[in-house]
């Protein structure tokens, strides 16, 4: 057996025999093999397969019976649960008891013998126990004989599950940092206890030294750095040299620098999942890996001062597709920001698309691009825009050369065809690094973002005396006359990609305009993936028991255990997050 997480689905009976239980098994049995229908059919693991599912071998009437379902689920390799019943079933002695397994409930809405009483009471067991469990019921009353998922009901399914596999997904998997603190930032001071205790997770640490090493003995799939560069050199567009002539490096200095950072792309790579051809060369302890769901490259300063920045090697591995073709990206945080890393990590997992590291780099009010532009902002961007920009680690797939419906989008890997990977290169041009800040060259990517995507911009923080928490701004990319655009990106580095974007406002707090998200920003780093994801992120979030601090999802999307109603309906926007949060603690506390 494969070592997939799978879902665990309960199919929950009433204990009582003699035409009670006999009765009921079969309408159980049916909700179970719809709901493990419906999650194989719509959710996927990150290479395209469908998710698996796995029905208890018996309904579950008793602890016993429970504890069955447990054993065949550790069997299995089951990461999450979801229990199905249609009547009453005795609630505290068939619950899941797992306390670090995502577990939901559906309560069948029928008046028969209606599952609702069932969900209310083992929800209840679930809150006085401590172990936070989401509730599903459908606002309408079906038939018993009714074998359908209800619309409202298969959304909160989905919505439960996605998240449930990223929680499950990450358990035991590591970050892996290359490097250090960058500069002083932040996020780059890894916390080990944020990843074990809020995340499940490991964390691993090589030294940068190790890129070097391995490049200078040889320490890489030979056959494939020949087949890399020469893919490099036919698909990655050389651009203008932005450099003053006096420290542009040569041209025979620039195929070097090319081939070095291939070099460094395959290497950070096998740093994270290993790679078997290492052991065929005699390498066998490097081939390993380091079991990395995500990592993160320092380089600045103390790398990129004297040999290639990491750029190429990021933007490459971010994205979802490379010289072998398309596959399902890598998570690598740019200056090692892990904190960044983890929320990369978080989107991922859950769209299983190519997520863009950026910062948060200046808010552009109405009357400073007229003043700059001599333009007036309209449409979504009458209020202002943001401006997204790094130093060129940003997913080549941002471009918004891929199309859902004829619109600019990002998607899974398995739904990307050739010409849209050739589009996306097409439209990224590649810069030799700014000597000011990258003195050992390299090579940054020069994309714009197009308009019209729903993107979702979001970022974990670290605060005293509080832990992590959660930053989401839903809204759109837009696009900026052509002439305005260059006046105001050149005003960085006309080297580095650019997304132009506005948060969908709320007219209060920290939506009350553009500027008050820039305002309330809690890092120079975040963000963005494709879709308005955000009730996905609070759901994935109230798992791991992190707090949302800063968000603008409708009330009607928000999606999160039963546990939380206790804590305060009347601001259930954010208010009960601290409070539920705080109470129960870090999932793996």
């Amino acid at each position: 057996m494969d070592n997939r997480i799978r879902i665990g689905i309960r199919p929950v009976v009433d204990a009582r025999i003699g035409n009670v239980r006999e009765a009921l098994e079969p309408q159980t049995l049916s909700m179970a093999q719809a709901v493990a229908r419906l999650l194989s059919e719509q959710l996927h693991y990150s290479d395209g397969a469908a998710v698996e599912c796995v029905i208890a071998s018996t309904c579950i009437s008793s602890i016993k019976e429970a504890r069955q379902a447990d054993e065949q689920f550790r069997l299995e390799n089951v990461g999450v649960t979801i229990s199905v019943t249609p009547a009453w079933a005795y609630g505290s002695e068939t619950i899941d008891m797992d306390p670090h397994r995502p577990k939901a409930i559906w309560g069948f809405n029928g008046s028969e013998r209606s599952g609702a009483v069932y969900l209310a009471a083992a929800l209840a067991a679930h809150n006085q126990k401590g172990l936070p469990a989401f509730g599903i019921y459908g606002s309408h009353v079906q038939d018993k004989d009714d074998d359908s998922i209800p619309e409202d009901v298969q959304a909160k399914l989905l919505q439960f599950a996605r998240s449930a596999m990223a929680v499950a997904q990450m358990r035991g998997k590591s970050y892996l940092a290359i490097g250090s603190v960058s500069m002083g930032i932040a996020g780059s001071i890894v916390n080990e206890s944020f990843f074990q205790q809020y995340l499940g997770m490991r964390n691993e640490y090589v030294d940068m030294s190790e890129i070097n090493r391995r490049i200078q003995l040889g320490i890489f799939d030979q056959e494939e750095f020949e087949r890399a560069l020469a893919w490099t050199r036919q698909h990655c567009l050389e651009g203008t040299d932005y450099n003053e002539e006096a420290t542009q490096f040569s041209r025979e200095r620039k195929d070097e620098v090319w081939a070095f950072v291939v070099k460094m792309t395959l290497i950070m790579r096998d740093l994270m999942a290993g790679n078997p051809k290492l052991a065929e060369a005699g390498f066998t302890e490097e081939a390993l890996g380091h079991e990395a769901i995500a990592a993160g490259f320092q380089g600045q300063r103390h790398w990129n001062d004297y040999l290639p920045n990491g750029d190429f090697s990021e933007a490459i591995l971010n994205s979802s597709f490379d010289w072998n073709g398309r596959r399902a990206p890598y998570v690598m945080a740019t200056e090692n920001d892990s904190l960044n890393g983890a929320s990369m990590l978080l989107g991922n997992l859950l769209t299983h698309t190519a997520q863009a590291f950026v910062d948060v780099r200046t808010y552009w009010s109405p009357e400073a691009v007229k003043r700059v532009a001599g333009y007036d902002l309209e449409g979504l961007a009458a209020g202002g825009v943001i401006h997204l920009k790094n130093s060129g680690s940003v997913a080549l797939d941002s471009s918004g050369e891929q199309q859902i419906n004829g619109q600019p989008a990002m998607k899974p890997h398995w739904d990307i065809t050739q010409d849209e990977v050739d589009r996306s290169l097409q439209a990224t041009t590649w810069h030799a690094a700014h000597q000011g800040y990258f003195r050992g060259g390299g090579f940054s990517s020069r994309v714009l973002t197009k308009g019209g995507m729903p993107i979702t911009f979001y970022r974990i923080n670290l605060v005293a005396g509080l832990g992590p928490v959660l930053q989401i701004a839903e809204g759109h990319t837009v696009d900026l006359p052509d002439h305005v655009h260059e006046l105001l990106d050149e005003r960085t580095d006309p080297s580095w990609p650019t997304a132009w974007f506005v948060p969908n406002l709320t007219g209060s707090g920290a939506f009350r305009n553009v500027y008050a998200v820039m305002d309330n920003w809690g890092a120079n780093h975040g963000v963005f993936s494709y879709g308005h994801i955000g009730s996905d992120l609070i759901t994935l979030a109230a798992m791991l028991r992190i707090p949302v601090n800063m968000h603008n999802v409708p009330e009607e999307r928000l999606f999160r255990p039963s546990y939380w109603k206790a804590f305060g309906l009347e601001n259930s926007s954010m208010g009960m997050d601290y409070r539920a949060c705080s109470q129960l603690g870090p999932l793996y506390k």
